[in-house]
């Protein structure tokens, strides 16, 4: 995903190590963008991929309708569960 035909209007600033800096401008001149650019577009990518398993989850047909029958199942009465939310609390 590349960033550079988005409108930028936000700073992030980033403080590193001149080790990882270095690695940062060799790793950046080697996909021939600026350490801004480099950095954005893999932060880009670990955030998508990182949030991925939280937006969207994927099922083949049985995983689906097995899904699909724990929705419609009837619902469990959950007594420990009830107790925990009527009773009060350490905090109450």
């Amino acid at each position: 995903m590349s960033t550079l035909n988005t409108s930028k209007s936000e700073r992030i600033d980033v403080r590193a190590s001149l080790t990882v800096k270095l690695l940062l401008q060799e790793a950046s001149r080697a996909c021939h963008k600026n350490v801004s650019e480099f950095l954005l577009d893999a932060g880009v990518l670990a955030a998508n991929q990182a949030l991925a398993d939280r937006r969207q989850f994927s099922l083949d047909e049985a995983q689906w309708q097995a899904f699909q029958a724990a929705l419609d199942a009837p619902i469990q009465p959950k007594p420990r569960l009830k107790k925990l939310l009527t009773e009060p609390g350490v905090l109450d």
